[in-house]
């Protein structure tokens, strides 16, 4: 899917420039080739084999996947598109129906964000006793469709599809694995992170993911969450969000602007529940931890990495690197310091909340 390209539509916008408002360099001019793939006149793009651009599809399948959960009686749903032309719709539309009824209707028109290429749909009061159709639709005749679950709170047990770690080394589909994840039909699907191996081209690697997915998360709640390959980084000790010196980030921080971490946690994360506390940390970067309320189980979704303490300089080095200790017999007292953090004391009061509940 990603590797085909739609001539007719590359050579008609070829001398085309961007939409008013979508900068060829969102990123900042330190960056300029961050998210080149999907950014700026990306149909010009040659692509790593010369043969044009990666992210041109044919134009009515424009709509890649979708993701959504629902709690407290609210619909969240993201619309993953591949890039725009200039001359298409920034628009897309959500219509529902009772699952096997004929008559669709209208529930909301969403923006399409840039960079990123998402659309975000919220919708209240929503009824979790019964399963929705939902479609989504851009321009004429890109579609996509899927399953709004109803709460399984009259199951016994509740399966939960639990994935990480999406390697880039063996692109294409995984048939394999969504079949046999189909025949578990879980409840809820949970990809813990490393969605994306594409570092700087976060837009291509989601879009990847997605449709290497989209047959099972389009039919049920999904929960993704951001690594340190889905932002670029080696590793990440986030340390409040300040700047990382390096992308490998053993000092702590983040090394790529925030806007670029902020429009891969809009597009992996957006259509969690809302936040328990959504005040940003350093420099701007949004946070996503919250809960879930799934079948009767509360599941708590965190952070790990975005508060946590970066090693170098703050810890003795006993290793080849400075978040490496291959000596099983250090002393644990010398990493287990009062001024480090883990999870960060607003997840904490979090945590506290949530187990009281």
């Amino acid at each position: 899917m990603l590797s085909r390209t739609l001539f007719v539509a590359f050579l008609f916008v070829a001398c085309c420039g961007s939409t008013k408002g979508e900068s060829n360099k969102p990123f900042g001019a330190d960056f300029p080739k961050l998210d080149s793939d999907a950014v700026g006149e990306w149909w010009k793009t040659k692509g790593k084999r010369g043969n044009g651009p990666r992210l041109m599809v044919p134009r009515d399948e424009v709509l890649g996947f979708a993701v959504y959960t629902v709690a407290h009686g609210t619909l969240k749903l993201t619309a993953q598109l591949f890039p725009l032309l200039p001359d298409e719709s920034r628009e897309v539309v959500l219509e529902v129906r009772p699952a096997g009824d004929a008559a669709w209707r209208k529930v909301a028109v969403e923006k399409v964000l840039y960079p990123g290429w998402s659309a975000h749909f919220r919708v209240k009061d929503w009824d979790a006793t019964r399963d929705f159709d939902y479609r989504l639709s851009h321009g004429e005749n890109a579609t996509f469709e899927g399953l709004i679950r109803k709460d399984p709170i009259d199951k016994e047990t509740i399966v939960v599809g639990s994935l990480s770690c999406n390697s880039s080394r063996t692109p294409g589909p995984r048939p394999r694995m969504v079949e046999n994840l189909m025949k578990q039909n879980p409840d809820l699907l949970f990809f813990a992170g490393d969605q994306s191996y594409h570092h700087t081209q976060h837009t291509f690697g989601w879009l990847e993911f997605g449709m290497q997915f989209r047959e099972l998360m389009k039919d049920r709640p999904t929960i993704t969450i951001p690594d340190d390959h889905d932002v670029g980084q080696a590793n990440i000790w986030g340390e409040n969000g300040k700047k990382a010196r390096t992308p490998a980030g053993p000092a702590g921080g983040f090394f790529y602007p925030a806007s670029y971490v902020n429009m891969v946690q809009r597009c992996q994360t957006w259509h969690l529940p809302d936040p328990f506390d959504a005040t940003p940390i350093e420099r701007g970067i949004g946070v996503y931890y919250t809960n879930l309320l799934l079948g009767g189980i509360d599941f708590a979704i965190l952070e790990d990495r975005k508060f946590k303490s970066g090693p170098q300089g703050k810890i003795p080095k006993m290793g080849p690197r400075p978040d490496h200790i291959n000596d099983p017999a250090y002393d644990r007292a010398s990493v287990d310091l009062p001024e480090l953090k883990l999870l960060g004391d607003r997840q904490l009061q979090f945590l506290d909340q949530w187990t009281d509940d």
